[in-house]
């Protein structure tokens, strides 16, 4: 066979696989917007070089488990320079990775191994502070051009008969007292609405704006999948420096003393995000790559946390989706049915039209979801997570029901935010409980560590609690998520419709389906009992039934009499306590669509074949 026969023979064959597998060399604008977004907290997931704390290269290698669970991408908390008085949010250096960690070839495997198993990787983004060790603040405190405006500086108010001004006014910090610095160098205050070592940011400087855009631009060149802005909300704050109106007088230094009314939520703040936004597309346009998305992090109401979309005209586009903490700050174990039907229904009621929206069940600086739920309520929560319409945001851990390390003394706390309290307090305020290594197996430190001291100390009953263990279970928490992350890529749920009901006051239930002209009436139903009594419901209350026939059982949680493809009464389902299930009808033929596709391949090469045969090529 000639040369050129044998290339074109190949190219055809090529053509047949890809035609036959779906594949496409068309950008991926859309991965995000039904992903399960898997927070990882660095310093606790891996540790490869023995130091006691976690690395870049750990993330690397366990990027076949994220695969393996069914999580689309992750986000990682800070990993760059910093002296790490917060733990990587007091970044001394936006463009080096920390040495903690690794290096920035560390990170650029990390986002080419991540892009061929087709995870994407999300950066946190800290633009408010920087660390007092940053060159820029060191420059600004000099005085020196073009430094000088970098950070909120403010002489103070001068008092007769003292040497140094008092402060500017009541603001204080979110990690307890003052929020405003004296600085020698400079005899003037500087602002840190954080920890002391966290001085804010300047955002009416447009130089400030401009140095970040660079940021954003290095960080997509070099294969970031995406941004989660931390913070967002505190960028700006009043130019005049008014005293905020008191709230709690009990304790003149605690952030919960003044309403915020001029340190958070400033419309500013939108614009700011609205210019990112265009960054970020004009950078993804100019390309021609899969979509880089922008996530914003604030604790506000929904009123402003819904501006983050877009501009109240709409013209102006903001972040793709700013965290919805409704689970996280509304719900709790005591919740009833009709509590979550109002909470959840309220957000996507509100949700701006064409937009996507998410669910947190759990991050970094909130409690576990089996301590803030129960731990009999672990399964029922992340089946929730993963079957809401819109993107799950997941925090590491909680796949394996992890939960707080509560009891941890003080002399191994470590977190700001509980040290600056006090050790009568620190257990309460202190963050360091739901931030303890990852729970790999049952060997030394869990499997997360070779060191003889990880950087805070591993939960002590990890032996009971290990994904190791949970993989070799028949039923675990890491498989009824697995398996429910899995059951999240069918159709129904990544397009379907929802709508829910609070079926007793116990049992919460939600349907996802498609409309009749969207396919063939597949539907699931997401029973949850959040209760320990068990009960009754119809199921005819949730969806129109007729005509369906037998409705199979699809997902269960660990402790269940239901079994995997099991029919079941749906006008009489009796629920066990703290059960969770996931019933419906699946009208489509997956076996079907695999017969068409590889009836595409076979007539392909049969094709291929005759030519070959009759020399037409």
């Amino acid at each position: 066979m000639s040369k050129w026969k044998t290339t074109l023979l190949l190219a055809c064959s090529i053509w047949c696989l890809r035609v036959g597998s779906g594949a496409s060399t068309q950008p991926d604008t859309e991965w995000w917007k039904t992903a399960v977004l898997y927070q990882i907290y660095p310093r606790s997931f891996y540790d490869t070089d023995g130091n006691g704390v976690g690395d870049i290269r750990g993330v690397t290698a366990k990027l076949p488990y994220l695969k393996n669970t069914g999580i689309d991408a992750t986000w990682l908390s800070p990993i760059f320079k910093s002296p790490q008085r917060d733990f990587g949010y007091d970044v001394s250096d936006f463009l080096q990775v920390d040495p903690l960690f690794g290096t920035n070839a560390d990170l650029e495997e990390l986002f080419a191994e991540a892009h061929k198993l087709g995870i994407k990787i999300v950066l946190d983004f800290v633009p408010n502070h920087t660390s007092n060790e940053h060159w820029w603040f060191k420059q600004s405190e000099l005085g020196i051009e073009p430094y000088r405006d970098y950070y909120v500086w403010h002489p103070g108010k001068a008092r007769q008969g003292q040497e140094r001004p008092d402060v500017p006014n009541n603001w204080n910090s979110v990690f307890y007292g003052s929020a405003w610095e004296w600085s020698e160098l400079r005899q003037e205050y500087y602002l840190h609405q954080f920890e002391v070592g966290q001085p804010d940011l300047n955002f009416r400087s447009t130089k400030v704006i401009e140095e970040f855009d660079n940021i954003l631009r290095y960080w997509m060149e070099r294969g970031a999948s995406g941004f989660r802005v931390d913070a967002v909300n505190h960028m700006f704050e009043d130019a005049l420096f008014r005293d905020e109106p008191i709230n709690d007088a009990s304790d003149p230094l605690s952030y919960g003393y003044t309403h915020h009314i001029y340190t958070n939520n400033l419309l500013e703040t939108y614009d700011v995000i609205g210019h990112w936004r265009k960054v970020i597309d004009d950078y993804v346009a100019q390309n021609g790559s899969d979509m880089i998305i922008m996530v914003t992090e604030a604790y506000t109401p929904l009123d402003m946390l819904l501006r983050f979309y877009e501009s109240d005209d709409g013209t102006e586009q903001r972040a793709h989706f700013p965290f919805n903490f409704v689970l996280l700050g509304e719900l709790n174990g005591g919740s009833t049915a009709r509590d979550f039907k109002h909470t959840i229904d309220r957000w996507l009621e509100n949700l701006p039209r064409g937009k996507v929206t998410n669910w947190v069940l759990g991050n970094h600086d909130q409690p576990r979801v089996g301590s803030r739920y129960g731990p009999e309520r672990i399964d029922a929560m992340n089946m929730l997570l993963l079957t809401l319409p819109g993107v799950a945001v997941t925090y590491n851990g909680e796949e394996i029901g992890m939960v707080d390390y509560r009891d941890m003394s003080w002399e191994d706390s470590l977190d700001p935010q509980g040290c600056n309290v006090g050790p009568e307090e620190f257990r309460w305020k202190s963050r360091d409980p739901q931030r303890t290594p990852f729970q790999w197996d049952d060997s030394f430190n869990a499997g997360f560590s070779t060191a003889n001291k990880t950087w805070l100390p591993v939960y002590p009953y990890y032996r009971e609690t290990n994904l190791r263990k949970q993989i070799e279970s028949e039923r675990s928490h890491y498989r009824v998520y697995a398996e429910t992350a899995k059951l999240r890529r069918h159709r129904v749920f990544r397009d379907g419709l929802f709508h829910s009901k609070a079926l007793t006051e116990g049992v919460f239930g939600f349907v996802r389906y498609l409309r009749p002209d969207q396919g063939d009436g597949s539907f699931f139903m997401v029973i949850i009992n959040l209760s320990d009594r068990r009960d009754v419901v119809d199921l005819h209350d949730l969806h129109d039934l007729t005509d369906v026939g037998v409705v199979r059982v699809y997902a269960t949680g660990t402790e269940t009499r239901f079994r995997i493809n099991q029919s079941i009464d749906p006008a009489n389902l009796h629920i066990a306590p703290y059960e969770s299930i996931i019933v419906g009808h699946d009208f489509s033929s997956s076996q079907a669509t695999q017969t068409a596709r590889y009836g595409v391949i076979t007539t392909c090469f049969v094709l291929l074949g005759v030519l070959l045969k009759n020399n037409v090529i």
